[in-house]
């Protein structure tokens, strides 16, 4: 690969992560399945410059995949767990402990919310949500004890863009751990490294993997400190990833830049329908400039992804559920970020506590696959004549 740095994110995203070279010319990493490594002698069994030890720690297809996804969030290293939730729970455990206080936004995604209600409390760990609008206001929320800001953005199902900037700038005054899920912007869109954010977070189940067929999450740290830390207490928890998983979401890193646009170009297509829609009361795009995060959005992101969440009117639950079932296109699915279009039911008062969540209709999000944005509004307009 060419060591031209004038080169773009999208060509260096497609040639990092393999040498072909390693591997007789072939253009694919080849999938690596093992445990047990083989040292040649005792003085490389007992080297600490010993790169591959164990398959649960790392092999060359992990450090193939973690290289191209450092490069893609302009990182210092890479981490890979079983899931995007494993994912952020080791990033959490690695910097927090008994005694101390996180705060956690409002909208983050719901199994982490689970995680830290049922285990970081039996920890002894205070946890605190806040509001996502909440900028530099953050520093009235911190404490002595306070290790860790946790954000997502844009946050889960109302796409909430935080302000990274003033709340970074408000953890380095004290000393605090920041971490952000990128999963939205999968590194294409927005890398929060670049904004002094110590951890990205990503479920790369999603855009990356892009294919709907992998389980997979990744860590990216910014420095050499923060990452040794994530490392140790990954290894500790037994945290790594399975072999055809990293061998898929390597495929998918060479295609995500071309996918992830064309993913939102489809759904503001649709977004845009939606919004004139009588059956509905509210679209959430942060793309569209009705949404309430739009200004922050603009300024920070290069793009948008295919997620859009609707808050249809207050019908009635049985012409709800006739409209759901009523689609022909669009599956209920609980995924996002591959080629099919989905949707799922979002229940936002189960899942708000420093804000209230006020909407009265049924919420639901849709994900934007590839199909003909046509054929997808023309599902969504067949399936809405239940809705009286």
């Amino acid at each position: 690969m060419s060591k031209n740095k004038n080169l773009s994110k999208e060509t260096r995203t497609i040639h990092s992560g393999y040498d072909p070279s390693e591997y007789y010319g072939i253009v694919n990493a080849p999938v690596v399945r093992t445990s047990t490594i083989i040292y040649k002698d005792l003085a490389a069994y007992e080297s600490p410059d010993t790169k591959f030890r164990y398959g649960r720690y790392t092999t060359p297809l992990v450090e193939n995949f973690c290289s191209g996804l450092t490069e893609l969030e302009n990182g210092y290293a890479s981490l890979v767990a079983s899931s995007g939730l494993s994912a952020i729970t080791t990033a959490l455990m690695a910097f927090l402990k008994t005694g101390d206080h996180v705060l956690l936004v409002d909208s983050l995604y719901p199994p982490a919310r689970f995680f830290a209600n049922r285990v970081l409390t039996k920890m002894g760990i205070e946890v605190e949500y806040y509001d996502p609008k909440i900028g530099a206001g953050i520093e009235k929320l911190v404490k002595d004890n306070t290790a860790v800001i946790y954000m997502e953005s844009p946050g889960s199902a109302t796409y909430d863009v935080q302000d990274v900037p003033a709340i970074v700038k408000v953890a380095k005054k004290y000393d605090i751990i920041t971490m952000l899920d990128n999963s939205w912007a999968s590194g294409v869109f927005y890398n929060p490294l670049d904004h002094g954010v110590n951890l990205s977070i990503l479920s790369v189940t999603k855009y990356i993997n892009g294919h709907s067929d992998a389980m997979l999450g990744a860590v990216v740290a910014d420095s050499e400190k923060i990452f040794k830390q994530l490392q140790k207490c990954a290894r500790d928890l037994g945290v790594c990833a399975g072999s055809e998983e990293v061998s898929l979401s390597l495929r998918g890193l060479k295609t995500i830049h071309i996918r992830m646009k064309e993913a939102g170009e489809r759904a503001l297509v649709v977004a845009k329908w939606l919004e004139k829609s009588k059956h509905i009361s509210r679209v959430y795009h942060p793309a569209l400039p009705s949404h309430p995060s739009h200004k922050l959005w603009k300024r920070d992101f290069s793009g948008c992804n295919g997620l859009i969440t609707i808050v249809l009117k207050p019908y009635e639950r049985e012409a709800v559920r006739q409209f759901i079932e009523g689609m022909e296109i669009f599956a209920i699915g609980s995924s996002w970020g591959g080629y099919e279009s989905l949707m799922q039911p979002q229940y936002m008062e189960q899942y708000r506590s420093a804000v209230k969540w006020e909407e009265k209709g049924f919420v639901l999000r849709l994900q934007i696959g590839f199909e003909d944005p046509k054929d997808l509004i023309a599902d969504l307009e067949q399936a809405m004549g239940c809705l009286k």
